[in-house]
């Protein structure tokens, strides 16, 4: 079974190269650059994990991940993968219900990894 992944990230460059890493593993991957269009893009692709920025234009990835944690559905796991590596960020991240967290720049063994685990792939 073909998990499915939905990337919310802006940066065109970051987004491709996990596109790239995550599609080689047999990830169905799709990309939204858009807070604000983010949790309409994870219903439409009933993604099975989200790596989620939270620097983001229109709505922060803290923002998001809030609205998944308090919408009473079965919300999919969620890595936080962030330049906002600040123990502050993280803690922020942890109340809100965040599965893993990651800094930028990462390992790419350990997001394929942490994918892995997160999307029971």
């Amino acid at each position: 079974m073909t998990r499915r992944v939905l990337i919310v990230e802006d940066e065109p460059n970051i987004a491709d190269a996990l596109r790239f890493l995550l599609t080689r593993e047999g990830f169905d991957v799709s990309v939204e650059s858009d807070g604000a269009k983010a949790l309409d893009r994870l219903q439409a692709v009933a993604a099975d994990l989200v790596i989620l920025d939270v620097m983001l234009p229109n709505r922060s990835g803290f923002d998001i991940l809030r609205d998944l944690r308090s919408g009473g559905l079965s919300a999919p796991p969620v890595l936080m993968l962030t330049a906002k590596g600040q123990a502050q960020d993280r803690q922020t991240a942890e109340a809100l219900g965040v599965t893993a967290f990651m800094t930028k720049p990462f390992s790419n063994a350990e997001v394929i990894e942490t994918v892995r685990d997160l999307a029971g792939a």
